[in-house]
């Protein structure tokens, strides 16, 4: 049967389809009716029968492993054949589509003469043909002359007969008719929603497949607008829509929110316009808008749809709502419980947590659904080795050690009781010490590979230090750059006009005059102003901040390690010279990573001087740090403020999760405001993350 490894792909929909129930979903039945429903594969993906295009996600030195295993790929063949002969997915009538329908059909009789163990000719003498076909092409050929119908018929049995010969067998037949429908049935994994946004009457469709993610469009139109694949969606909520009249409404409210925090349908986006804002890079964030969903019902199997699909593609153990989340996944996180990964995956997680005796992982059985294996590292007479042991629940929900008689209430007891005792399993002793957890985003054959698609992220690699030939940043002349000073930072000269961009040249003194703003690690900050050769109006002027580096630790990016003489040097000299190498590099290193992000809630790095000063060149953030502001606000911040400041900070720091950059330095003076915000205008407050700064673990060596 359907292994728990599979278990993902499938939902309960109702009888004709109309709707999918969400995992956790709690089925009311009385004797007065019935409900039926069925067990289907919901969640497709392209070519992902046998080794195509997709794939599960495998370790370095194992081979590709399929998605899908025979008994699954015997269910999907059932489901998919029953859906193509019902017509409950649209195919065409043109010629070259009967073509191929009756293709498929020679293929479906084939197997079952396979099957039964007949010939083709003994099959074609009880089965008709048309009854392998889509129902609208059968009702077409039932309207042709006799003379066109004996014509068909005839050129099926031969090629029927043509093909008799080979000597595929069933499952083999199988899969070559879900290649073969896959091709004609391009679209028949897509699942549509008909929505509307809120305050408007026009209808909305949402597009969800399992290769291009989530799209939608307006009107019944064709063309569509791609919104984001699943690995990018950040937030998904649910909530009732408002009443005219005060009374309760049956209608939903979902808002899907981007890693980017752009809303699934916002103001705008159907005529394609785009507001603009200081402070942002050209686009910014419209107020989170919702669509519209007629019931619950539809807004949970629409949300649930996302959910199994982020979980089968990014990370296998989450969920975004409460309200669909999977009790089993639940249970797995309340338990620190990794999902029904394999041996394999399980030995590589302990290893990378380090191997040491006592350290233990519990994951579910990829075979059974009521048994949990628990693997354990141990020090054995040959060294370490990892020994396995299977944890089993009965009908009533309580839990034992196989082999062992004794009982328990929780999984969490017998762990807790084990751990305290030992484990005596094939002659090794064995000691539950430390957990071994799921971690976000993590690897496993629980994840799925898309053809045409990036791989979905893994483990964070170890940090290496990069030398200067490798660093990659924007180089800024230094005769370009200018400091100002007199003028207390983001606040313009009295009756400035709205695109001031600073004084006039004349009034704008050289290097190394000017007025400090702060002094951050091991660096000077200024406000200044950076001029590019433009267009028609001459030199365009930018308003930047200045971060110079302390000129004691200039001269050490000239150093050159093979051509250092150490003669009279004394241990505290090359000591104080090193840790000037490393607090440059470390600045510089800085600088190439801010180059290589884009990101509307981080601070955009203009590039670097390397003059007679190291500088680095930022965007001016109008209002400055976070803690000042606050400061000098205090107790006139709404709740609600910041609340949209600290989502902001959480869209930016899950955007340098995903690139596998630590931040390390998150405070509020290393959060800047862009925009203050204005609650009775509906416009919210707009901040960006700035630049680590020079590594934590530099200053430490230091």
């Amino acid at each position: 049967g359907v292994l728990p490894v599979c278990h993902p792909l499938f939902a309960l929909a109702t009888e004709d389809l109309s709707c999918w129930f969400p995992p956790n979903h709690l089925f009311t039945v009385d004797e007065s009716r019935s409900q039926v429903v069925v067990y289907r594969i919901r969640f497709f993906f392209p070519d992902w029968c046998g080794l195509g295009q997709s794939h599960r996600v495998q370790l370095p030195s194992d081979r590709a492993s399929p998605v899908l295993d025979y008994p699954v790929i015997d269910y999907l063949f059932a489901q998919s054949r029953s859906d193509f002969i019902a017509g409950r997915v649209a195919v065409g009538l043109s010629l070259p589509t009967q073509e191929q329908c009756l293709g498929l059909a020679v293929l479906d009789m084939l197997r079952i003469a396979r099957e039964r163990r007949q010939s083709p000719a003994q099959v074609c003498g009880h089965v008709s043909y048309k009854s392998c076909l889509p129902a609208p092409l059968r009702k077409q050929i039932q309207q042709h002359n006799f003379v066109t119908r004996k014509r068909l018929r005839r050129r099926f049995g031969q090629s029927l007969r043509r093909l008799g010969g080979c000597q595929a067998d069933g499952p083999h037949l199988k899969l070559k008719y879900l290649l073969d429908l896959e091709r004609l049935q391009r679209r028949r994994s897509e699942e549509i929603f008909h929505v509307r946004s809120p305050g408007s009457p026009a209808p909305i469709a949402i597009h969800v497949s399992g290769d291009s993610g989530v799209a939608w469009s307006c009107g019944g139109s064709e063309s569509r607008q791609h919104f984001c694949d699943f690995p990018d969606i950040a937030d998904i909520s649910i909530k009732q829509a408002a009443s005219r009249d005060g009374g309760a409404v049956e209608n939903r409210l979902v808002t899907v929110t981007k890693a980017d925090s752009r809303a699934l349908v916002s103001p705008g986006e159907g005529s394609g316009s785009r507001g603009r804002a200081g402070g942002d890079k050209g686009v910014t964030p419209s107020p989170s808008q919702e669509v519209e969903f007629p019931t619950l019902r539809e807004a949970r199997s629409f949300v649930a749809l996302l959910d199994g699909y982020y979980r089968l593609t990014a990370d296998a153990q989450h969920y975004f709502c409460r309200e669909v989340a999977p009790p089993r996944l639940l249970e797995d996180l309340e338990n620190q419980c990794h999902g029904p990964i394999s041996a394999e995956f399980a030995v590589n997680k302990l290893e990378a947590a380090g191997g040491a005796p006592g350290l233990f992982l519990l994951r579910r059985s990829p075979q059974d659904f009521d048994s949990y294996l628990l693997t354990v590292c141990v020090q054995t007479r040959s060294g370490r080795d990892y020994r396995r042991c299977r944890i089993r629940r009965d009908e009533d929900g309580r839990w034992w050690l196989s082999g062992v008689a004794r009982r328990f209430g929780s999984l969490r007891e017998l762990l807790g009781t084990y751990g305290h005792r030992g484990l005596q399993a094939e002659g090794a002793q064995m000691r539950l010490e430390v957990a071994c957890p799921p971690r976000a985003k993590e690897k496993s054959n629980l994840l799925i590979v898309r053809g045409g698609v990036p791989r979905p992220p893994g483990s964070p690699p170890v940090p290496r230090r990069r030398g200067l030939q490798q660093m990659m940043f924007h180089k800024i002349d230094p005769q370009s750059l200018t400091r100002v000073r007199g003028r207390a930072p983001g606040v313009a000269p009295a009756g400035a006009a709205p695109g001031w961009h600073g004084p006039p040249p004349r009034q704008r003194p050289r290097a190394p005059q000017g007025e400090s703003l702060g002094q951050g690690s091991f660096r000077q900050i200024y406000e200044g102003v950076k001029r590019d050769q433009g267009g028609e109006d001459g030199a365009r002027r930018t308003p930047v901040v200045l971060k110079v580096m302390d000129g004691s630790h200039r001269n050490c990016l000239e150093v050159r390690p093979r051509h250092c003489h150490l003669r009279g040097a004394t241990q505290g000299s090359l000591r104080a010279a090193l840790s000037r190498l490393s607090l440059s590099q470390s600045f510089l290193e800085a600088a190439s990573t801010m180059s290589q992000l884009s990101h509307k809630h981080l601070v955009l790095l203009h590039g670097v001087s390397l003059g007679k000063d190291s500088v680095m060149v930022q965007e001016h953030v109008r209002h400055g740090p976070l803690d000042l502001y606050l400061r000098k606000n205090r107790g006139a911040v709404a709740t609600g403020w910041k609340l949209t400041v600290a989502k902001q900070l959480a869209y930016a720091l899950n955007y340098l999760e995903d690139k596998k950059i630590p931040h390390g330095n998150v405070s509020a003076k290393k959060v800047l405001l862009a925009r203050e915000g204005d609650a009775a205008g509906g416009s919210p407050p707009f901040i960006k993350l700035n630049d680590p700064g020079v590594s934590v673990t530099v200053l430490a060596r230091d």
